[in-house]
Formats: structure tokens, C-alpha cells, sequence
């Protein structure tokens, strides 16, 4: 483990939160030079899914953790961390980032009407986000480069009861 990192892992105490975990995998994959297509290649697993993970969203599984663990040089309690249960809370003000700020415009705008035509074509119901894929590709474009996000979720049918 790099002399920095090693530093970094010793002022972080053993109550380490999921943020603390994500600055040691910030800053060790930024020390890399390695991009999450990088570490998702390397450890064969989705780009998004892998950057969510280590953002402190979902869990891993043991076996993961130790592999992204090696490649970054990092310790047994960012290990740990990496495959406990996420607690999935957000602000729930207006984001600021612009990225964000645009994807919470999109669901503003267009929420009732991703809704409407769901049920049109499905049913009365929702899309998983837990039977869910997640990809951002970049299409080439005379007018300007575009962003391509696929959210693929299962239809959950409302039940009676």
C-alpha cells in the first residue's frame, strides 16, 4: 500500500463511515489513473454498478471487495465497508450539481409522463430499482457528442388484496 494511502487509512478510525470509505476509493483510483470502465474490466462487473458501490450505494460481495481492495491498494475496513448493507438516503432539497440538477429536472418534467406510458404499456404498476441496470454510453454526434442513459428495470405489478 502506498505511503499515502497507508496515511490516510490511519487517521480514518475503525468507525469508518461509507463516505470516508468513498473519499480512500477516490482518491486511491484517482492515484491509479484509473477510470471506473478501468476497475469494472478488471474486475468484471457493470461500469455504473461498480461506481455506485464504491460511492456508497450498493454492497458488494466479499469476494469483489477483496479484488477491489487489491487493485487500489486499500485496507481490510474499506473491505468491510464495501459489502455492508447501504443505507440509500439523499438530501431531498433541489441538488446543486448541474448533472444532477438536470436528472431531477427530467423526473419534474417528464416523471408523470414516463408514469403515464409505464401503465399504458404495462399496467398498473412501478419499475424495479432492485431487478435494475443502469448504462451510460456516449454516441458520437455531428451537433454535439450526446449522453445515452439506459435505466432496464423490472415491471412489479400493484397487487389487491
Amino acid at each position: 500500500m502506498s505511503e499515502i494511502m497507508t496515511e490516510a487509512v490511519r487517521v480514518v478510525n475503525k468507525s469508518m463511515t461509507k463516505e470516508e470509505m468513498t473519499d480512500l476509493i477516490v482518491t486511491a483510483k484517482k492515484s491509479k489513473g484509473l477510470t471506473w470502465n478501468d476497475i469494472a474490466e478488471k474486475l468484471n462487473v457493470g461500469e455504473t454498478w461498480i461506481a455506485s458501490a464504491c460511492l456508497g450505494m450498493n454492497s458488494t460481495s466479499e469476494e469483489i471487495a477483496k479484488n477491489l481492495c487489491e487493485l487500489l491498494e486499500l485496507d481490510d475496513s474499506v473491505c468491510s465497508l464495501l459489502q455492508e448493507y447501504p443505507h440509500k438516503e439523499w438530501a431531498k432539497t433541489i441538488p446543486q450539481d448541474p448533472v444532477i440538477y438536470r436528472l431531477y429536472e427530467i423526473v419534474g418534467v417528464y416523471g408523470d409522463t414516463i408514469k403515464e406510458i409505464i401503465a399504458e404499456k404495462f399496467g398498473d404498476g412501478i419499475m424495479s430499482a432492485i431487478d435494475f441496470s443502469m448504462d451510460i454510453d456516449k454516441e458520437k454526434n455531428p451537433k454535439g457528442d450526446r449522453v445515452v442513459i439506459t435505466l432496464n428495470g423490472k415491471f412489479l405489478k400493484y397487487t389487491s388484496w
